[in-house]
């Protein structure tokens, strides 16, 4: 097929790999531009996409949005069988969604009508969800609404996002090819009208963590704030990352330091103990490691 991609972050390369794999004739690939980064925040940094795309020879176009008229007539003049879209960014208006001859069909990351927005991953894991998984869905204008041709199923267990997200960009790939590969074999299923819930976007306030909450929803948040942006906690005054932690017996006043494992007490009758931390600047390095260079006594209230 003709395919147009659009997307911007790591999840959405595994899918344009996978439609060149399969032999589509991808004609053009639209990312987010390129933003500040590099250690010193001062470089313009492409996007994964951008880059993989060029890898490949792949025209890229990096339009702020699709407001004006010559950005959509351009994207029409393309003649696509269809767009494919995974974590592109923009808001994508009617005449993006009706240009390609079947439409745009997007790689969303959660068992739809379960978690609409923009961080599903993140969101499954915070509300303990036992299942998540990936749909290829028809889309349409509204937010995540359009109907369901293909999805994937698989527990959360006890991963990261990180974990989750490399997964399900892999799950996704596959069942957009399968898709592509017959799309009368995968009719657009509209979504149940019951169990519709929007994972909003993180917010860098949420990843402080909170020792007045249960240690599950604590652990759960440390998985689902890995890798970005990052839970953490205050030692001393600087700011140290947990990226790992195990929910295990013990009480005390929440936040209080139990043992001279880092054991903290949280607002139920159970603590969390961090197993791999980060200080500000510094690797990633196990709990008793940094212990050693900075000692936490018991009783310390975080």
């Amino acid at each position: 097929m003709r395919i147009i991609f659009m997307g911007t972050p790591d999840f959405a390369v595994p899918t344009l790999e996978a439609l060149v794999a399969a032999g589509h004739e991808v004609v053009a690939a639209f990312t987010q531009p390129a933003r500040p980064g590099g250690r010193r925040g001062r470089d313009l940094v492409a996007t994964p996409v951008h880059r993989r795309a060029e890898a490949f020879g792949i025209p890229v176009h990096t339009p702020v949005s699709f407001r004006a008229d010559e950005a959509r007539s351009d994207f029409a003049a393309l003649e696509a069988d269809v767009a494919v879209v995974a974590a592109y960014g923009l808001i994508l208006p009617q005449t993006i969604l009706d240009a390609p001859r079947h439409g745009c069909l997007n790689v969303h990351g959660s068992l739809l009508p379960r978690w609409r927005g923009a961080a599903p991953i993140q969101r499954a894991i915070l509300a303990g969800d036992a299942d998540t998984g990936v749909g290829i869905m028809q889309m349409e204008r509204g937010l995540d609404t359009g109907p369901v041709r293909r999805e994937e199923r698989i527990p959360i267990a006890h991963k990261t996002a990180g974990e989750l997200t490399s997964e399900l960009a892999e799950l996704g790939a596959q069942a957009m090819v399968r898709v592509l590969a017959d799309l009368s074999a995968h009719p657009a299923v509209p979504q149940p009208e019951d169990g519709v819930t929007y994972a909003a976007k993180i917010d860098k306030a949420e990843a402080r963590l909170d020792f007045r909450h249960d240690a599950a929803q604590l652990e759960r948040a440390i998985r689902a704030f890995n890798p970005a942006p990052g839970a953490w906690i205050e030692i001393g005054g600087e700011r140290c990352r947990i990226l790992a932690a195990e929910v295990v017996e013990g009480g005390g006043a929440p936040g209080t330091v139990i043992d001279t494992h880092l054991t903290i007490a949280c607002g139920d009758a159970a603590a969390i103990r961090p197993t791999l931390v980060q200080r500000a600047g510094r690797g990633v390095v196990t709990t008793d490691e940094l212990l050693r260079g900075m000692p936490v006594a018991p009783g310390t209230r975080l």
